[in-house]
């Protein structure tokens, strides 16, 4: 039933959203050229990699070596605006009618975390990653990587048709209010390097 859902809501809105999602691709092009869509390999279910899609909210600029500059840097104004209001999601409804994700469940983050999973944490990976997820609606990048995970794994436990629901009525005013969207002093949230070790992350 989920299944059907995520694929019947994920056309509904790709139809619907259709002239935003096409003005946003626009714009990206427009400021920030080629590519429009950033992709990179992520864990999905029991931890299977697959092709997650975004909006490039990122610029490529390098440093004289020809490294990419540090996230906070690159990331443009044109970004950070579509990640306040979490424009930049819209092209993961392909991955939720792939079937590479769900609408509603932990949010599938790097590949390199899974060897760093305790036992607890790694439980996530046993539903679908989904686009928002229990762990978004309560503080989204604003609490701390132990605490996200606890919330992720209790969403796995509890995960109901209602829960599913609840989840995605409180991520439209969580993004209309634009809460949670960045950690303190970072331009998404600190790297997992472990539960007591962290390094900056961000999104290209």
């Amino acid at each position: 039933m989920k299944r059907v859902f995520d694929i019947f809501v994920s056309l509904f809105l790709v139809i619907c959203l259709s002239p935003i999602i096409l003005f946003v691709a626009c714009i990206v092009k427009i400021k920030l050229g080629s590519p429009i869509i950033f992709k990179q390999l992520r864990p999905g279910l029991y931890g299977h990699p697959f092709y997650l899609y975004k909006f490039r909210t990122m610029s490529l600029e390098k440093n004289g070596d020809g490294q990419l500059l540090d996230d906070h840097l690159r990331l443009t104004s044109i970004g950070k605006l579509l990640r306040k209001f979490s424009l930049d999601e819209f092209p993961q409804l392909i991955n939720v009618l792939k079937g590479d994700i769900s609408l509603v469940g932990p949010r599938p983050l790097l590949m390199e975390y899974l060897e760093l999973y305790t036992e607890e944490q790694t439980r996530r990976h046993n539903v679908r990653p989904g686009i928002t997820g229990w762990a978004q609606v309560n503080g989204r990048n604003s609490i701390s990587w132990d605490e996200k995970f606890k919330l992720d794994v209790w969403y796995v436990e509890n995960q109901s048709f209602f829960l599913d629901f609840k989840i995605l009525w409180l991520t439209v005013s969580k993004v209309i209010k634009s809460e949670g969207v960045n950690q303190a002093g970072n331009a998404t949230m600190e790297k997992f390097k472990g539960s007591n070790t962290v390094v900056k992350e961000g999104q290209g």
